[in-house]
């Protein structure tokens, strides 16, 4: 196992830089991520290499591939990252202010779909707030502070966490009008898969957690796939074929058919999420409030 080298503070702006080129996988895509020039970006990996003895990356057809020191170093930089920008938000305002920055993670329907008018009405209330809002089906790390608030939708277990639990998001099988006049409507379940079935395009939590919800299935039954849930809710709108859709949102839009609501049933247990030191922190206190009166809401 190679040793990991004493890293110092001031080389921030370097780290910076090999933080960029492995998450983008190139020197001008780092150099873009960062909004600085290439050359720039190469200046700093190689003095970052020069003065620490190491050779953090490797050219290929692929771009530049880490070593193995790069990948050992690479979780340090993250955390590093991850600190300073949550040194940020607490510093962007007073605890007491109803100010400031505020980061939400979310899932992209919830994110997308659900969150922004709630927080277009917090911030009427409260314009010195700023909101940072996070799309991922991934659980952020709110114990690290990779965000202040989340919208999970399975019950954290650390004991560092405040939840509340704002009710069950439901779901269900959906169609577009035009697809059901063209192809009629199924009134049993095989007659759902034969229609044509709009899936992920790998096996997920989420095809698992419908199987048991007595949907079975798998990828090669899908007519479309995609494993983003805001594709596959575009398609369900476009008339591509029959779709799970969150049932509240299907609701919205009358070109939205909800196809046997007795037979398929599903749930999702849903939480509004913070670490228990930043519930009286103001901005997040309001923020969090907001957020369960908004979902609550939005699941009955």
């Amino acid at each position: 196992m190679s040793q990991t080298p004493h890293i110092q503070s001031n080389d921030w702006e370097r780290q910076r830089a090999f933080l960029a080129v492995m998450r983008e996988g190139s020197l001008s895509g780092a150099a873009r991520a960062l909004n600085v020039a290439q050359p720039t970006v190469r200046r700093r990996i190689e003095d970052l290499e020069r003065e620490h003895g190491v050779v953090l990356f490797t050219r290929s057809p692929a771009g530049l591939m880490p070593t193995e020191i790069a990948g050992e170093l690479a979780a340090h930089v993250e955390a590093m990252s991850r600190a300073a920008l949550s040194f940020a938000r607490a510093a962007s305002a007073e605890a007491g202010s109803a100010a400031g920055t505020v980061r939400i993670t979310a899932s992209e329907v919830v994110g997308v779909e659900v969150l922004p008018p709630i927080l277009a009405d917090l911030r009427n209330r409260h314009p010195g707030l700023v909101i940072e809002l996070g799309l991922s089906n991934r659980s952020e790390n709110l114990l690290d502070r990779e965000a202040d608030i989340a919208v999970r939708m399975v019950r954290p277990v650390q004991d560092a966490l405040v939840a509340k639990r704002i009710g069950a998001i439901r779901l269900g099988l959906h169609a577009h009008r035009r697809y059901l006049d063209i192809h009629g409507q199924p009134e049993t379940l095989e007659e759902v898969k034969r229609l044509g079935l709009i899936g992920f395009e790998t096996e997920t939590p989420g095809i698992r957690t419908l199987r048991a919800s007595g949907l079975s299935f798998g990828p090669e039954d899908f007519i479309f796939r995609t494993d983003s849930d805001l594709g596959q809710l575009a398609a369900i709108r476009a008339g591509i074929g029959i779709g799970v859709c969150h049932v509240g949102l299907a609701a919205r839009d009358p070109a939205l058919v909800h196809l046997l609501p007795d037979v398929f049933k599903m749930s999702f247990e849903t939480w509004v999420v913070a670490h228990e030191d930043l519930q009286h922190v103001q901005r997040v206190r309001l923020t969090m409030d907001a957020l369960i009166k908004g979902l609550t809401t939005y699941a009955k």
